[in-house]
């Protein structure tokens, strides 16, 4: 296979999965757990390594969030269509292949999807 270099992220800004041994996940296994929105249902699937959650999300057709949202996140939109909202007006579509990144109490969010959605998110 040749010589295998270690890189170095000691000078770089990366997210804390210091205690966070190699492993995979069979996201089949992990049960989902009902979260009812203002319309509509998400199912995670969720796991935690430390620190950090790992979710793989599903949105029934008509799902509505029930609350704004000032959690960061990193999601990719895996399956479907996501409309997220931002406190201040903006909306955003995903569709399969593209993803978002919000910071911490950065700005308020929340999200709906008419068709239903499934969903990889980091946070």
């Amino acid at each position: 296979m040749g010589t295998v270099h270690r890189h170095s992220f000691i000078d770089e800004a990366t997210m804390d999965l210091t205690a966070v041994p190699f492993g995979t996940t069979d996201w089949s296994t992990v049960e989902p757990v009902q979260h009812v929105g203002q319309t509509g249902t998400a199912y995670w699937r969720t796991c935690q390594f430390g620190s950090t959650r790992v979710r793989m999300v599903e949105y029934s057709p008509g799902y509505l969030a029930d609350h704004w949202c000032w959690r960061g996140h990193i999601l990719l939109c895996l399956e479907g269509e996501l409309h997220t909202e931002l406190e201040d007006g903006r909306q955003f579509t995903l569709t399969a292949g593209m993803s978002y990144q919000v910071g911490s109490n950065a700005e308020g969010h929340r999200s709906f999807s008419t068709t239903g959605a499934k969903l990889f998110v980091v946070d």
